[in-house]
């Protein structure tokens, strides 16, 4: 029978080549995911991850093979992976970007150690997609995703593709495609079954199904065939949206002579039809305007390599804090766990291929092809995906290599559409929505459906301790081009760059080697551009406001507040400054027309020289209730050091993570972004900090990663700085 063991733990790494002679004790032990260093959050050179190194692991089997087949399953490493076992050498991987696997059973001792050993090569060849060219962001070296071992019979299913059909009619369909190898040397004959369920545990412990059917398969020996099950007469299913993102079981078993043999497992999917036409994107019939931002894998201080934990969170930032309906993975397939998050809370993705703007020769090209297909076959029974990026992001046109890529996206997968992300709006059209990286409009559409799949970002890099004109600019151009594009029509909604702040090469960003093009900043706080973003979400879902002003007379050119712009889903707000009530406001639909949930424009501030200047006080009310309230402080005079975790709790398994948070803030908690500290850190129990410690604070909020080792217990974390009362909070390893 089937089995997976997760093979993360107990490995060896050198940052250098080294053969067989190279002793264990010269190796450092490690768990993974993995980077090949760590780094400081800026100020680093992409020449520090780009070496071989050598991971090295000593293991026994944790489970007999008992006749059944074992493979190696890498969910990715970046870049190319020469993996030997007991000096059996497979051919290179190249990419870092898609998940790549090995049978080893002929190579293994069931009764013995074995040495697995892989030689990480994690310089930017040129002959690997995405380089070839200069790249605007960094493949940080490692094996960064998990490893699994996976024991299955001779005769197995590889994969299941599960499509829904007709979802908005009283008749709902799936049907599930199931690819079965038989690596024996005589003919299978049996059956595969595949049975959706309910996905909830009833009180006795059962799961209701809901459909199951079984069909004969016949597979000559040393190949592969794929079979159709057709699940209909389904009961009443509930659809997958994105506020009830209800999800059902798909199990899936191969039997013979009445047994079964191997139990692909039961995984999640969803039934929803998503679906770009000429005036927009259709969510199960409704139409949506996509409203997003571009995400990069790529965390400060660890590179790629964030455990699952880390993953899960980019998504519910992404969704519940900036408020977004849809994300694009730029530019590369991202982490399962980021995905299956997207999945569970009901956030839409476009995921692409790997690549920015270099198409390479015919052996470049045929790993792109490659890309693709590992891409589509990874994911796709992700509700939350609803378009395969099929074009390398902002390349030229070239009809042969997209005419094969849209070509075989379509082959693979009839339920979705393609895209090619370019930007210049008259390239050739050969995707099924024309994604557009727009940064001058957004432009009359030229094509249909059409999609903006970046805009802003490099055109106006913002920092969290640039003064109060371009924090606030940044963050009005963004709901702005939000507004146009809502107003012109034609135009299925806007994806803007990017959601986080992240590290890039030396043609790119700023001088310290960060593009400031986040409306949130590497360590994913918010910059005031993210309080549009999150302002646009139903109240009903989180309450938002925030004063876009450090609330002094000297920030802006010229001096003043006026206006204020206030970042809110409420439907009024008042205002006051010291104990004078400025007034009651409502949202400004005149200069952003066509959004959920306009800015507030304040106005009649006015200068306030030589007059009492109290603290800024905004309340904001709905319907005619007040539910919330902020204030600033007129002085701007650091009064706490404050630390957050996202997690109180982590677990004891050496990789995982959470984020600690530290603020310098005004006597109310607001973020100084001008207040300079050098903070100092101290850790006690068994974990780790990830990060620079001491750390010279920039913009009034930072942060560091909290790590997990093996021992379960408590972990007091202190930070110091003059000036202010320390700050300590606990966490616990479990």
């Amino acid at each position: 029978m089937r089995a997976m063991s997760l093979f993360n733990d107990n490995w060896l790494f050198l940052p250098r080549p080294a053969d067989s002679n190279v002793p264990d004790a010269d190796f450092s032990s490690i768990t993974l995911p993995h980077s090949n260093k760590i780094f400081p959050h800026h100020n680093f050179h992409d020449d520090e991850y780009q070496f071989i190194s050598t991971y090295r692991k000593r293991f026994r089997l944790p489970l007999l093979l008992n006749g059944r087949r074992l493979y190696l399953d890498f969910g990715g490493a970046m870049l190319a992976a020469t993996v030997s076992i007991n000096g059996h050498t497979f051919p290179e991987y190249k990419g870092g970007f898609t998940p790549f696997s090995f049978d080893i059973t002929d190579y293994v001792r069931e009764d013995a150690e074995n040495l697995l050993v892989v030689h990480l090569d994690s310089t930017e060849r040129k002959d690997i997609p995405p380089y070839g060219y200069v790249v605007d962001y960094m493949t940080f070296g490692g094996i960064y995703r998990d490893v699994h071992l996976r024991y299955v019979a001779p005769v197995h299913i590889t994969n299941v593709h599960v499509r829904t059909y007709d979802v908005l009619t009283d008749k709902p369909r799936a049907e599930v495609d199931i690819f079965v190898r038989n690596q024996s040397d005589s003919v299978f004959q049996g059956s595969v079954q595949a049975l959706i369920n309910s996905g909830i545990i009833a009180a006795d412990g059962n799961v209701a199904t809901l459909a199951i059917d079984t069909v004969p398969i016949e597979i000559a020996a040393q190949s592969q065939e794929k079979v159709t099950i057709i699940l209909a007469d389904l009961p009443q299913i509930a659809l997958w949206t994105l506020d009830n993102p209800v999800r059902y079981g798909l199990g899936v078993e191969l039997h013979q002579a009445g047994t079964c043999i191997d139990d692909y497992g039961a995984f999640p999917f969803g039934f929803r039809e998503a679906v770009f036409k000429d005036d927009g994107f259709y969510l199960n019939g409704e139409r949506l305007q996509l409203r997003g931002l571009n995400r990069h894998q790529t965390y400060a201080y660890i590179g790629c390599a964030a455990p699952a934990r880390l993953q899960r969170k980019d998504a519910d930032i992404v969704k519940f804090e900036l408020g977004c309906n849809v994300v694009r993975t730029s530019h590369y397939p991202q982490s399962p766990h980021f995905l299956n998050r997207c999945d569970e809370i009901g956030l839409l993705v476009f995921e692409e291929i790997p690549g920015w703007q270099h198409i390479g020769d015919k052996d470049w090209q045929a790993i792109s092809l490659r890309d693709v297909r590992a891409m589509i076959e990874r994911d796709w029974n992700h509700p939350s995906i609803i378009l395969w990026g099929v074009r390398i992001n902002e390349s030229l046109d070239n009809t042969e290599f997209y005419t094969a890529t849209n070509a075989l996206a379509r082959t693979l997968d009839t339920t979705r559409q393609t895209g090619g992300v370019r930007f210049f709006p008259h390239s050739e059209f050969l995707e099924d929505v024309y994604t557009m990286n727009d940064f001058y409009g957004p432009l009359e559409p030229t094509h249909s459906p059409w999609l903006i799949t970046e805009f802003h970002g490099h055109m106006f890099p913002t920092k969290t301790f640039d003064n109060e004109d371009r924090r606030l600019d940044h963050a009005v151009r963004h709901a702005k081009y939000h507004a146009r594009a809502a107003t012109m029509g034609g135009i299925a909604g806007a994806i803007a760059w990017c959601a986080f702040d992240y590290n890039t090469h030396k043609e790119f960003g700023s001088g310290d080697r960060i593009c400031y093009h986040g409306v949130s900043d590497i360590f994913r706080l918010p910059k005031w551009a993210a309080h549009f973003y999150a302002s646009q979400q139903a109240p009903t879902q989180r309450i938002v406001l925030q004063a876009a002003s450090l609330w002094s007379m000297g920030d802006r050119s010229e001096g003043g507040n006026n206006p204020l712009y206030v970042f809110s889903n409420c439907d009024t707000i008042e205002v006051f400054a010291g104990t004078e009530r400025i007034g009651e406001f409502k949202p400004n639909h005149d200069e952003f027309p066509n959004i959920p949930h306009p800015p507030f424009k304040v106005t009649g501030l006015g200068m306030r020289w030589g007059e009492e200047f109290g603290d800024l006080r905004v309340v904001g009310y709905l319907a005619g209730k007040a539910v919330a309230e902020q204030n600033i402080a007129c002085d701007g005079h650091p009064t706490q050091l404050v630390l957050a975790l996202d997690d109180d709790v982590i677990a004891a398994d050496g990789a995982d993570m959470t984020r600690l948070i530290f603020k310098v803030v005004d006597r109310y908690g607001n973020p100084l972004p001008y207040a300079t500290p050098i903070v100092n850190f101290e850790i006690s129990g068994d974990a780790e900090l990830i990060g620079e410690n001491p750390f010279a604070l920039v913009g009034g909020q930072a942060a560091l990663y909290v790590k997990a080792r093996h021992t379960a217990g408590t972990v007091v974390i202190r930070a110091s700085t003059k000036r202010l009362p320390d700050a300590e909070i606990t966490l616990t390893i479990a």
